[in-house]
């Protein structure tokens, strides 16, 4: 269960790694040092105390780090002056928002933690954070784990119970150093950063809620996540071992009839299902789900969206396959206004398709019952078919 999300400050909360850069570069000038912008912003994510002590010895300074290090604080302050906080979009809301949700909340940056503080009181967000950690209260910074070692403790949760936002390098390994799912910032401020060793990715924290933090956690831990709970069914993230069940709605020569891509062999078949849950949920935050019903409890079909080619355009197409059993008793049409439904609520989607054999009545009923208007003949895979679509209000 999700219980507190740590948060990196410079980069996440505040866009300050430009401002950062500006100021080392003005002391490097003054200093005479080659230093360029490639070489701040490989220090993003570590501590300016790193930087310092690595540009003494590279660039032969006539200073000690302790003395590069007071002459950056001091730039810092006087460019921070000039252009005050740069605050990242939707953060401040989401902080609140998760706050109100009763999630404990904490800061682990590399920045001191005088500075640290005046950005949570200027930014008017201090009473939100239960912790606020620095380098300075560690032996080692990122990307060593102490940092958020510390804050666990502090926060006296687990590393099962947390997610990290970061958005540097440094930061996301430290992250999984600690044993903590890492959700990577992809900030185009913070230079070139291999955030590939976070659990997934996020352009922005605009429309971002309670709900994605838990279902990164939950996948993170193998738990499949519902995806909607409807009058007679659930729809939830498919599991490996829901890939035999699936396989024995699929040996209906009915069920087959209009599916032309369906593997024969299971083995091969449950590979392919298991490589779609590893990748697939969490890239996109959607996928083909699991069927279930809430009378028998079992697996009856499978449903969703996905991202395919059709008439040489990129689409969001519906999909759903349930077994003959529980055909013509409304499921399909309750699948699809769920899917609807979660598309818009959860995803900003817009346009759904569905495409359709010309032969399959049943699926163009469905369609038809689900609001979909057609809008031409095309060839699909070999087979005529017909395409049908949605705009989501």
């Amino acid at each position: 269960m999700l219980k507190a999300i740590i948060f990196d400050m410079d980069g996440v909360i505040i866009d300050s790694e430009p401002q950062h850069a500006r100021a080392a570069l003005r002391v490097f000038e003054r200093l005479q040092a080659s230093a360029d912008l490639a070489y701040c912003s490989s220090f993003i994510g570590s501590s300016t105390r790193k930087l310092c002590e690595d540009a003494v010895s590279r660039f032969h300074l006539a200073l000690t780090p302790e003395e590069l290090l007071k002459e950056m604080n001091s730039e810092k302050k006087a460019v921070l002056k000039e252009e005050g906080y740069q605050v990242t979009s939707g953060i401040k809301e989401l902080i609140k928002l998760l706050y109100q949700k009763g999630v404990h909340l904490a800061i682990v940056s590399s920045s001191s933690p005088s500075e640290i503080e005046q950005v949570v009181k200027s930014l008017g967000i201090k009473k939100y954070f239960t912790k606020l950690i620095s380098s300075a209260h560690v032996e080692q910074p990122k990307p060593a784990p102490d940092s958020f070692l510390l804050a666990l403790k502090e926060l006296g949760v687990s590393a099962k119970e947390t997610v990290v936002v970061e958005d540097s390098c440094y930061g996301c390994q430290a992250a999984k150093a600690a044993g903590i799912v890492c959700t990577g910032f992809i900030n185009p401020h913070s230079g070139e950063q291999d955030l590939s060793s976070a659990d997934v990715l996020l352009e922005s924290f605009e429309n971002i809620d309670h709900r994605f933090f838990k279902n990164v956690l939950k996948r993170s831990l193998g738990e499949p996540i519902t995806i909607a709970d409807t009058k007679r069914l659930i729809i939830r993230e498919l599991s490996t071992d829901d890939v035999k069940k699936i396989y024995h709605i699929y040996s209906d020569p009915e069920v087959r009839k209009y599916i032309p891509d369906i593997d024969d062999y299971l083995d091969v078949e449950m590979e392919k299902q298991a490589a779609y849950i590893r990748n697939v949920y969490s890239f996109y935050g959607y996928g083909i789900w699991g069927v279930y019903s809430k009378t028998s409890k079992k697996l009856i079909g499978k449903c969703g969206i996905e991202n395919q080619m059709i008439d040489g355009k990129e689409e969001i197409t519906l999909s759903y396959l349930l077994d003959s059993k529980y055909w013509g008793y409304g499921y399909a049409i309750e699948c699809g206004n769920a899917i609807f439904e979660y598309a818009k609520s959860q995803l900003d989607i817009k346009r759904i398709v569905a495409v359709i054999d010309k032969h399959n009545s049943r699926s163009i009923n469905t369609a038809k019952n689900l609001n979909m208007t057609f809008e031409k003949e095309i060839t699909y895979k070999g087979h005529e078919s017909l395409l049908y679509s949605i705009t989501l209000p």
